[in-house]
């Protein structure tokens, strides 16, 4: 069990940008004026060497508004506990000021109005301008840039470049190393390729060749810097091949692999390494419990459930980070070594607030270029919004909404499921709806939206084992995804109960009849990871939704009631 004490710093000093006394609704210009790159960057330096974090940008290249969850439920030994805390009580956990810029950055109340104030975050040419002025103040010599991984998907323009402009512009930051998720899902060959020719490390020690049980990437690297000698080992999404389609790596599999992680790090101790970090994928909960049974790991920079705290938490002697994602943060670690082992760390969440920032012209550059053969396309106006459309949460958000109202219409379906993805931007009422915004949404390598039939038992079925995956109060049979987005059907679940306990009064929407077990419905959903689904890719047939419906208007969905939390 973790303790509020056992936070290695004082999460109000992390919490560098708030403002005494709370913003309240001023105006944006005050807001910019309040907010400068030198407040961001400030930082009271520690030791000889500086890891710097970033991950799940989801190939976001410029900046977006992503508003955090409102619902982030812990289940088992982390129930209450960071980051399963949102809004009011994830303000008073972290002493964070309501109506601060740090609010708007790491809760969700009131949104809109502070976006309208703070202006959107991100954008790989403000993360350059910090990661520079770092290493200028540094040296580049005591800097270690990570990418934790769901980089090269997200974007039409990865989708469509098979991740090349992500791969480049990860090239233009001089990132050290990544790992993977998303990344698979570009096919085998394909990662090979990025493995064998990026000009930094994929590493990955949890992936081997199902026939022979051979490591398929580069386990771990060394690294030297202010004199240190760094092991980084890479953790891909342990779940990947469940997750994901299967058939687009047959001949790999993943999984945690304790023992396998236990044996790098004591071969990387034995090689002299003084700080020993863990690049990881495997998503917060998963990485508390790894971080209490692997022995040795000094830092988990952790990734996968776009977790963001503006402090670390500590698992014996290993300390956690949660850097958030689409580009909204980039974590700095300054580490003092002494005698050869660590002995003092100190933290910072750096917001990207991209009004405040001065963007890298290198960079700006580069971005441009790689965005130039998609750019009028991306800047299609489809449609416009008086909704403000968000993602993120355990259930579901109004963008999900509106991918499930587009293909009960267009598929002409009773039920319709959509998978809960949490990546794609946020979208402030009144704002177009862009060809840029549906695919940020949208844009994977199986996009199929299918139209079938299923019984209400199936329903049930996939209900069911979709919460335990969420739910299940052992973080190592988690996935670390939300619960699926369903419409035309509600439902109660209660979270704390067991795999096939959870789901029960399914109704069906239109009629206000219950769903019964042996009938059948019409059923539209994307994203199946079975080879060969057919169909309209989901991006099309949102278009078609959005450009034929006027401007879109999503009503409070309370058809799904949760309980046990």
């Amino acid at each position: 069990m973790i303790s509020r004490r056992e936070f290695l710093q004082a999460t109000a000093a992390a919490s560098a940008l708030t403002i005494a006394g709370g913003l309240g609704r001023i105006g944006r210009v005050a807001a910019q004026q309040r907010l400068t790159q030198g407040d961001i960057l400030k930082f009271d330096p520690l030791g000889t060497v500086t890891l710097l974090h970033i991950t799940d940008t989801h190939a976001q290249l410029v900046p977006l508004h992503f508003r955090e969850p409102s619902v982030n439920l812990g289940v088992g030994e982390v129930k209450g506990k960071p980051p399963h805390l949102t809004d009011e009580e994830f303000r008073k956990y972290f002493h964070i000021a309501t109506g601060s810029p740090d609010a708007f950055a790491l809760t969700a109340d009131d949104f809109t109005s502070l976006a309208r104030n703070y202006g959107k975050m991100g954008g790989f040419d403000r993360i350059a301008t910090l990661v520079k002025a770092i290493r200028a103040e540094r040296g580049a010599d005591k800097v270690l840039l990570l990418d934790g991984g769901d980089a090269l998907q997200g974007s039409w323009s990865s989708l469509k470049s098979n991740g090349q402009d992500m791969i480049d512009a990860l090239a233009g930051l001089k990132v050290d190393a990544m790992t993977g998720h998303w990344e698979f899902t570009y096919g085998a060959d394909r990662v090979k390729e990025i493995a064998e020719k990026a000009p930094f490390a994929f590493l990955a020690q949890n992936v081997r060749d199902i026939e022979w049980q051979e490591p398929v990437f580069e386990a771990r690297k060394m690294f030297e810097r202010g004199g240190v000698k760094i092991a980084v080992i890479g953790q891909a999404l342990p779940r990947t091949a469940v997750a994901n389609p299967r058939w687009m790596f047959p001949n790999w599999e993943f999984g945690i692999r304790e023992e396998d992680m236990q044996k790098q790090v004591d071969d990387a101790r034995a090689e002299g390494a003084a700080i020993v970090v863990l690049l990881s994928h495997n998503g917060f909960d998963v990485d508390r419990k790894l971080a209490g049974r692997v022995k040795g790991l000094d830092v988990i920079l952790t990734g996968h459930t776009h977790d963001a705290m503006p402090g670390v938490i500590k698992v014996g002697d290993t300390v956690l980070v949660a850097s958030g994602s689409h580009g909204k943060f980039v974590s700095r670690l300054d580490i003092k070594v002494d005698g050869g082992k660590v002995a003092d760390i100190r933290f910072k969440l750096m917001p990207v607030f991209a009004d405040a920032i001065a963007p890298d012209p290198e960079m700006a550059k580069l971005v441009e270029k790689l965005r130039e053969p998609y750019a009028k396309d991306l800047a299609r106006v489809v449609g416009k919004t008086d909704s403000l459309l968000y993602r993120r949460g355990n259930f579901n958000g109004t963008f999900d909404d509106l991918i499930c109202d587009a293909m009960l219409k267009q598929r002409d379906t009773e039920i319709a499921l959509s998978p809960g993805f949490r990546w794609g931007g946020t979208l402030l009422p009144e704002e177009g709806i862009t060809w840029e915004a549906i695919t940020n949404a949208t844009a994977i390598t199986y996009p199929n939206c299918y139209r079938t039939e299923m019984t209400g038992e199936q329903l049930k079925n996939v209900l069911e084992d979709i919460a335990d995956n969420i739910f299940h109060p052992d973080p190592y049979y988690q996935g670390g995804g939300d619960m699926v987005r369903t419409g035309g059907m509600g439902y109660a679940i209660d979270i704390s109960k067991e795999m096939g306990s959870r789901i029960s009064n399914m109704t069906h929407l239109a009629t206000g009849k219950p769903i019964e077990a042996s009938k059948k419905y019409t059923v539209s959903g994307w994203a199946s990871v079975n080879q060969g689904t057919e169909g309209p890719p989901i991006w099309e047939v949102l278009e078609k939704h959005v450009a034929s419906a006027g401007p879109v208007k999503i009503k409070p969905n309370s058809a799904v009631k949760v309980s046990g939390a």
